[in-house]
């Protein structure tokens, strides 16, 4: 990922600033990864990290869904609740509908804690009622910091519709995918794992940017990673 040295030092200083300790290293092969929610975006991001050689426990509200996800893909596939997934990934995604993730962060929240936590999650208010208007009012960013205190949050797959998330693997690279994070080396960790389901990481700032992550946003659509750079240049 390309990133200028102001950008970096800005979020390091950030992740000191927070008083957040160091990851543990992970391994430059094969990771847990933990998904809260196996829908579209869950599901298509989870099996390309199947694919890529990662062991991936799928969960949602209903596990016999996750079960049949897990047979079909195979591999490092499985299935559990949504507590065994956020103890079982060393990084995890979470992947809901916004009004339901002040219930996630309720029920494991405390197993998030320390961990890298890949936020999918866009509020809409027809959808996501209170709870929608309150994350657009603060920023969906600031807001998913706020109902999963202590995660190491990157903001990404917020922009991109999910249909063809599955497929960005067959062309790497083509399409830059942005990210927002305050958290360096979390940035770095997801990064890796972005380019592996096909997409080029781009980070357009901290969490408080990860309000123009979602449909109707100067972000949103398939980009090149360099009019993603461009458009983040632009932002105030």
């Amino acid at each position: 990922m390309k990133q200028s040295r102001r950008e970096f030092l800005v979020v390091a200083g950030a992740t000191v600033a927070a008083g957040v300790l160091p990851l543990p290293v992970l391994a430059a092969g094969k990771m847990k990864i933990g998904i809260i929610g196996s829908g579209n975006v869950g599901g298509a991001i989870g099996a390309s990290w199947v694919r890529a050689g990662h062991e991936v426990m799928f969960s949602s509200l209903n596990i016999e869904h996750d079960k049949e996800l897990a047979a079909r893909l195979g591999g490092g596939a499985r299935a559990g609740t949504p507590r065994e997934a956020a103890a079982f990934g060393e990084v995890v995604m979470v992947s809901v509908p916004y009004h339901a993730l002040p219930a996630v962060g309720k029920d494991v929240g405390d197993l998030l804690k320390g961990k890298v936590v890949i936020d999918t999650n866009n509020p809409f208010l027809a959808r996501d009622g209170e709870t929608g208007k309150w994350a657009l009012d603060k920023g969906a960013g600031l807001a998913s910091m706020e109902l999963l205190p202590g995660a190491r949050i990157v903001r990404a797959f917020n922009a991109i519709g999910a249909a063809k998330m599955g497929a960005a693997y067959q062309e790497p690279g083509k399409v830059g995918m942005p990210i927002a994070s305050d958290d360096a080396k979390a940035v770095e960790i997801a990064s890796r794992l972005i380019r592996e389901v096909g997409y080029e990481p781009v980070l357009i700032g901290g969490l408080e940017k990860g309000k123009y992550l979602m449909p109707g946003q100067p972000f949103a659509g398939e980009r090149s990673a360099e009019e993603i750079r461009k458009i983040a240049a632009g932002l105030s």
